[in-house]
């Protein structure tokens, strides 16, 4: 990225693109392969064949069966045709489909070049901390956009999917991962106008690590600190930082965890339209003016961990949670282990509200 306001070129996303091009960029993404096919590739090429092996014997019998019962040749030959037409469509869906993909990451890799940025079509298990990323199975992320200037920046879609007896449900988020200075503690900012009934985050986090902040930002999102972090959540969120965050990103889930921001939302961000990069640019480009003075963060309770650690004069602008003395000890950067990871909340309150609603059910019904 160039500066730290992202402003962007955004005519690679909408203006017309030659086909030969197109065709070049996939044989150039087909040749950096070199693991192969996916595994998902390999289990949707076996379920076509099979389905394949199964069905056309059956029409051919049906025809056949037809042609048996005296019918004329030109009646039983219309199930045949009907068939004919029917794969013929299902082929053109497809061929429409892989020349639409192949579009859409040709298009994406010359906004990111335009924008000084790159383009990467799919990772799969992203080695991510943040918390969509450690759940379900068959998890990846699809065309990443990728800055290194004034700081990384990955703008990606993600998807996993979890297992539940003989079912399974496939989850879809876009998100932004910035990467920060030093790390920081795990505090997650739940945003209010995305939630439907309840949070839409796929984890819950324990009440008593709530912190409520000045102003007006518990309007906007519920934020939580691990337990003897407030001062620290303090620190890190002046009224300035909340008034970005307001501003810009009310409608996006944010956590923080190691030396990583992200941003979450259940819709896709890395995508054709330019509206939704000039929002996503404008939102990061607030943010990263207020990032340097995290970077100044330190957490205190390192001292305590190394006991062996010899005297410091305290950096300038050192931003210890409290007023350091002369001599001061000056810790590391990092974050001692009680505030690295916010503890998760039980389960008990989906599953009491998931009965009421069928006690109700089954109240209604009887009266």
């Amino acid at each position: 990225m160039t500066s730290p306001q992202l402003s962007f070129d955004p005519r690679p996303l909408t203006e017309p693109v030659d086909a030969a091009s197109v065709r070049a960029f996939a044989a150039e993404l087909r040749s950096r392969r070199t693991a192969g096919m996916s595994a998902s590739t390999v289990i949707g090429i076996a379920v076509a064949v099979i389905a394949a092996v199964v069905m056309i014997p059956i029409f051919v019998s049906v025809v056949l069966a037809l042609t048996s019962f005296g019918g004329s040749p030109a009646t039983a030959a219309i199930p045949l045709v009907l068939i004919l037409l029917l794969l013929a469509a299902v082929g053109v869906m497809i061929w429409l489909s892989v020349r639409n993909a192949q579009a859409t990451r040709y298009r994406l890799d010359r906004f990111a070049r335009a924008n000084g940025m790159s383009y990467e079509p799919k990772i799969v298990d992203p080695p991510l901390p943040g918390m969509i990323f450690s759940l379900g199975r068959a998890r990846q992320s699809t065309d990443l956009i990728r800055g290194t200037r004034p700081r990384f920046v990955e703008f990606g879609n993600y998807q996993y999917t979890v297992q539940s007896g003989k079912n399974s449900t496939t989850y879809r988020w876009g998100y932004v991962a910035v990467k920060l200075d030093v790390p920081l503690p795990n505090i997650v900012l739940d945003a209010k106008g995305n939630n439907g009934f309840g949070s839409n985050l796929p984890a819950s986090f324990q009440k008593a690590q709530r912190l409520s902040l000045e102003g007006d930002f518990d309007q906007h999102f519920t934020l939580y600190c691990p337990a003897g972090y407030e001062r620290d959540a303090l620190y890190l969120f002046t009224p300035d930082i909340m008034a970005r965050f307001i501003d810009n990103a009310a409608q996006l889930d944010v956590e923080i965890v190691d030396d990583w921001l992200f941003l979450y939302t259940q819709r896709k961000v890395s995508t054709l339209d330019p509206a939704t990069w000039a929002w996503l640019f404008g939102v990061v480009g607030a943010l990263l003016t207020k990032f340097d003075q995290w970077a100044r963060w330190r957490d205190d309770r390192l001292i305590a961990e190394n006991p062996g650690a010899t005297a410091s004069a305290a950096p300038p602008n050192h931003a210890l949670p409290f007023a350091p003395p002369a001599g001061l000890l000056t810790p590391p950067p990092g974050v001692a282990p009680q505030g690295r990871r916010l503890k998760r909340g039980g389960t008990w309150v989906p599953i009491i509200i998931v009965i009421g609603f069928i006690a109700f059910w089954i109240v209604s019904r009887i009266i």
